[in-house]
């Protein structure tokens, strides 16, 4: 699998974001939003799968992430969605399916939500569209550490968070793989995000998404089952999936059953 990565300049943003892609430049495209923390190394295993469906993969490593510029400045999750907009003007992609995990998951509602022409279909796996204190205070902890320590303080708690420990055990090549990942983020590029994540805002519009969309969520991840629940109910027409055996990045623990239900929706959609 080879991937061309070229930098991309994001409005309101001084710096360039790494875009990485591959598949055939008229086939319908694909784009992919990762978990903050992460990069495009968590979609390597589904990458081939998208492929193997005749579609265009486009890969964009957020704002301080991955091979991309870091942020001088705090960012919205409104400005992430611009971003990916971007990515599509300056690719000549009119529309495109946006497939995003956490953090990408809650940019595609956004993307759903504000710019519903550009939008063939989403797919949004263990995200949430509000930031109830529950889910806001634990960043302010998690940035303080990470601006004092760096990101690789982070790697441990967040591997665990993600997957719980016994997969870490069972698994440790993915371990270290996922906390190398975690630890070559940059600080702000974490600290802006977080933040954007802190001021997350969609629930009262999740209504408004029109693209056919299904969820996905892990069975393991905490609340999340019952707030995707909710939001399914929001959207008219859309599917709901749970990953049995998976935490809160079923495209990485659980990578056969989830790509099965991303292939499944997008021959759906695109055959």
């Amino acid at each position: 699998m080879q991937l061309e990565s070229t930098l991309i300049s994001a409005e309101g943003f001084q710096g360039k974001l790494a875009v990485h892609t591959a598949g055939p430049v008229g086939a319908p495209a694909v784009v992919l939003g990762h978990s903050i923390l992460a990069s495009t190394n968590m979609w390597r295993g589904q990458i081939e799968r998208l492929l193997e469906l005749g579609l265009r993969v486009v890969s964009i490593d957020t704002r301080g992430h991955g091979a991309s510029d870091e942020p001088p400045l705090e960012c919205s999750l409104d400005d992430l969605v611009a971003d990916n907009i971007r990515v599509l003007d300056k690719l000549g992609i009119a529309r495109a399916h946006f497939i995003g995990v956490s953090l990408g998951g809650m940019v595609a509602l956004g993307l759903g939500i504000l710019h519903p022409d550009r939008v063939a279909s989403l797919i949004v796996c263990d995200a949430r569209a509000d930031a109830p204190p529950a889910f806001a205070a634990p960043w302010d902890e998690r940035i303080a550490m990470a601006q004092e320590h760096g990101t690789a303080a982070l790697a441990d708690s967040t591997a665990e968070r993600w997957f719980g420990s016994d997969f870490l055990e069972r698994r440790p090549e993915v371990a270290r793989e996922m906390k190398e990942m975690i630890a070559g983020t940059s600080v702000g590029g974490f600290a802006a995000c977080a933040r954007a994540l802190q001021g997350l805002d969609y629930l009262g519009r999740v209504g408004r998404i029109a693209a056919p969309t299904q969820w996905i969520v892990g069975a393991n991840d905490g609340v999340l089952p019952d707030a995707m629940r909710h939001l399914q109910s929001l959207v008219s027409g859309s599917a709901f999936d749970v990953i049995e055996g998976a935490g809160h990045l079923p495209n990485v623990d659980q990578p056969a059953a989830f790509n099965a239900v991303v292939a499944r929706r997008l021959h759906s959609l695109t055959a």
